[in-house]
């Protein structure tokens, strides 16, 4: 046996690499390894990378689930060195350097890498899940997008006026990127696409409310552009509450409190977009390898995003908690997912070439949130922007970063089609129609 640092490799075998999750960080770190003399096994519940930034468009009828996702296989079908495996990784032997996938198959791996992503978080308060889904996965977007729709429908052929305004009633927890897009959204869809399409209500008395129990929305941009979206979001009619706390979800709607006086808000739409924590299989690793769990249940990595004790064993993306020297704690967002498992790779690559891997560092490109038409912020350090400017670069970007040309294409027209025509025209309602049925937790990955 060879011994590599962090690695133990069989003699006249190929290195094995297994990525669990194939997010925004497994997908890179599987691509970056493309030429290397590596085995790489990529596992994924799901066939398909998602590109999540974009789930709220689906979920307000924007773009359809194939606009923003592509099959895992064809993103990797150029590269030999690498097979998918359709499975979901639910245990580790770390001794035995194997894991375990839902069907009782065991994998071994020399390298593990885990990018299993985030799920929802409810902060204690799980039973609120049924009445308010997150927005992680595709059947969250279509779940949102049933919901959102079915309001309409319904409050078109409600004739008591009370039942039919809390069916126009929206509200959205949590000011962060997602919420803050969901509310915009939802407030074009009512007062611009729907609003010569309904007969019997005005679609423009939706009301949408979007609940922060911060001080102000996006939390993590500078208060000057914060404010500037908040202007925007008023603008556009959202009704924004700081400083105001969810304390109960039920059927009927949501109890709020905000500086010790509580109000109640008749709603049958309640979307959830307050925070998240990290998948199930960061318990796996503080059972299994003895990884320590922060209060969100990501797990703390080693500069170069390895755990303490498992050099062999990388924990990217969403499902990390990784402490920057210079800039604290790193946001669970797509760009750092995505320079971790180039780095992962890279890493690896230099191990096994008999060289230190070094630590990681992240190199902040900047950040930006929309807010509705022609609406946007953007943050770059130094250099701080707004509306139609960060609108453009927004929609630029995030054309760029879809993985398939095709998409790239398809959500350009699309956007400017819905530009020109204020129009949504994926606005589909699928699923069960059952009031008050909810769907089954799903987990996503990044």
């Amino acid at each position: 046996m060879a011994e590599r640092k962090g690695a133990t490799i069989p003699d006249g075998t190929r290195h094995r690499v297994v990525i669990l999750g194939g997010g925004f960080g497994g997908l890179q770190a599987a691509r970056r390894l493309g030429k290397a003399a590596v085995d790489v096994t990529l596992v994924d519940r799901r066939n398909f990378h998602l590109f999540q930034p974009l789930l709220y468009q689906v979920a307000t009828g924007g773009l359809s689930p194939g606009d923003i996702a592509a099959p895992i296989r064809w993103a990797l079908r150029k590269q030999h060195n690498a097979r998918v495996v359709l499975g979901e990784a639910v245990d580790l032997d770390p001794s035995r350097r194997r894991v375990a996938l839902a069907d009782g198959e065991w994998l071994e791996y020399d390298t593990l890498v885990v990018a299993t992503g985030a799920r929802h978080h409810y902060f204690g308060n799980d039973a609120w899940e049924a009445r308010a889904p997150g927005l992680k996965t595709v059947e969250d977007a279509t779940e949102m997008r049933r919901r959102i729709l079915l309001a309409f429908e319904r409050a078109e052929r409600e004739v008591d006026p009370e039942r039919r305004q809390a069916l126009l009633n929206f509200v959205i927890v949590g000011a962060g990127p997602t919420g803050v897009e969901l509310a915009g959204a939802i407030c074009e869809l009512a007062q611009d696409t729907l609003r010569e399409e309904l007969r019997q209500i005005e679609s423009s008395e939706a009301r949408i409310l979007l609940v922060e129990a911060a001080d102000r929305v996006l939390q993590a941009y500078p208060p000057d552009l914060s404010r500037k979206a908040l202007e925007s979001l008023t603008r556009l009619g959202t009704d924004v509450r700081l400083e105001t706390m969810v304390k109960a979800i039920d059927d009927e709607g949501v109890e709020l409190e905000a500086q010790g006086r509580r109000e109640r808000i008749a709603t049958r739409c309640v979307l959830w977009a307050a925070g998240v924590r990290a998948s199930s299989l960061a318990w796996v690793l503080e059972k299994g390898a003895g990884a320590a769990l922060d209060p969100s249940g990501r797990v703390h990595v080693e500069p170069d995003c390895s755990i303490a004790g498992h050099p062999e064993i990388f924990v990217i993306g969403d499902v990390a908690h990784f402490a920057d020297p210079e800039t604290g704690v790193l946001p669970g967002v797509a760009p750092v997912a995505m320079q971790q498992g180039r780095h992962v790779a890279d890493a690896i690559q230099q191990r096994l070439a008999g060289r230190e891997a070094g630590a990681f560092h992240y190199r902040d490109r900047g950040s930006m949130a929309t807010i509705g038409r022609k609406a946007a912020v953007a943050d770059f350090g130094s250099v701080r922007f707004s509306g139609l400017p960060a609108w453009l670069l927004w929609s630029a970007v995030h054309i760029l970063f879809l993985i398939e040309f095709e998409s790239r294409v398809l959500v350009s027209i699309r956007w400017v089609w819905n530009y020109v025509t204020r129009n949504r025209g994926t606005r589909l309602i699928t699923g069960a129609d059952t009031e008050g049925d909810a769907p089954a937790p799903q987990e996503g990955g990044r």
